[in-house]
């Protein structure tokens, strides 16, 4: 998969507090590159726990559970679009199916 973009989340764990989402992030990247995810049952077969959601938005739950990676897939172009990476708090305040904070 084409992943757009890695500078957004270079850019969250670059802040105050949430360096430990480097590894997690880096690792989910690394993955999803490798990743040909035709549909959804694609993503569940690899991330039991990642919830499909409206709007064709995935949602992953990064470092232990700690964060939450919100993306948008377009499976037939092969393209996943990083719409929101935060805390659970953060994550909680938002639209999951409307969200674009990137």
């Amino acid at each position: 998969m084409r992943i757009i973009a890695k500078s957004t989340l270079k850019r969250f764990w670059q802040q105050p507090g949430c360096a430990d989402a480097r590894g997690p992030l880096e690792s989910w990247h690394e993955e999803a590159l490798k990743a040909i995810w035709k549909s959804p049952q694609d993503v569940k077969g690899q991330y039991a726990s990642a919830s499909i959601c409206g709007n064709n938005r995935v949602v992953f739950n990064v470092g232990g559970n700690k964060y939450r990676l919100v993306v948008e897939m377009q499976y037939r172009a092969g393209i996943v679009w990083v719409k929101f990476i935060g805390t659970h708090e953060q994550y909680d305040r938002i639209n999951v199916e409307s969200v674009n904070d990137y």
